[in-house]
């Protein structure tokens, strides 16, 4: 064979190599990494401004922290959003009924409520029923001013005010239920209770539970709006206190860090609730 020949002759394909000895360089996301140090930096200097700041006073937080007056505050804004929430659902749940009834008037009536309470500030419906007796100075032939306490008054307020946002929680958690369950429900001949009970209530319950957590922690924060008509909740104990040492900082701090503590309690409790009635409804690998 000539050198022409050998010259012409096609070059042999190249090999890939294998998989395993090829590099793998990973992205490098300089900018993700500045951006994280720059916000921890600042994080660490607003923490040791708050830690080292001489004005708050921790050695005042610490000796008020667990004060007789301020857990009875504590306890008595634990009660009151207890007693909200409850009563809240209770007859958001009655009206999220009556708004998904084939009577119109329920509807309309229902439809009216949530409307009217979502419109109204709950201040301006708190400061209302406490100077109900202005309108209606006897109730039962007893006097308004003696039936409607503080205390009384601050959970009418709360309880209608949540009633309306509970109403179409309740409703949307319901609507999201397949219709076909219902249907494969009657088909099977269980009773109308059976059926809310064992198909409906569970899964709704997947769409309730996150924004009825979200109001429950909501509810907890309201309350403090209590301490405006002297309803003595955890606010209004630190704000006696501090109307008499004139230490107004540190008391707020204690507030401040009980709701802080209040709230993340009820937060976990949430996410162990949420996945509870995820079950089956989460995928696996």
């Amino acid at each position: 064979m000539s050198s022409d020949t050998l010259a012409k002759a096609p070059a042999a394909p190249d090999v890939p190599e294998p998989a395993d000895a090829l590099r793998i360089v990973p992205h490098r996301r300089l900018g993700q990494w500045a951006a994280a140090v720059v916000v921890l930096a600042l994080l660490a200097l607003a923490v040791t401004s708050v830690l080292r700041n001489e004005a708050f006073r921790w050695d005042v937080v610490a000796d008020h922290f667990t004060s007789v007056s301020v857990l009875r505050g504590l306890w008595l804004t634990l009660w009151l959003t207890a007693v909200v929430m409850v009563l809240g659902f209770a007859l958001g749940t009655l009206l999220a009924a009556a708004r998904l009834s084939a009577n119109p008037v329920l509807r309309a009536v229902s439809w009216g409520y949530v409307w009217l309470f979502r419109s109204i500030p709950v201040l301006v419906q708190l400061l209302l029923w406490f100077n109900i007796g202005a309108l209606y100075p006897r109730i039962l032939g007893v006097r308004t001013v003696d039936l409607l306490t503080p205390v009384a008054v601050a959970v009418i307020g709360l309880t209608l005010h949540e009633a309306a946002y509970a109403a179409e929680v309740v409703r949307g958690g319901i609507l999201s239920v397949d219709r076909g369950q219902i249907e494969a429900a009657q088909a099977l001949g269980l009773s109308r209770w059976r059926r809310w009970w064992r198909i409906v209530l569970p899964q709704a319950m997947r769409s309730i539970v996150p924004p009825a957590g979200n109001m429950l922690i909501g509810t907890l924060k309201g309350t403090s709006i209590v301490s405006v008509i002297a309803v003595q909740d955890l606010l209004f104990s630190v704000q006696l206190v501090y109307h008499r040492t004139y230490q107004v900082i540190p008391l707020l701090m204690v507030a401040t860090v009980w709701y802080t503590v209040v709230t993340s309690v009820l937060s976990v409790g949430q996410y162990y609730v949420e996945k509870y009635y995820a079950r089956g409804s989460e995928r696996t690998r």
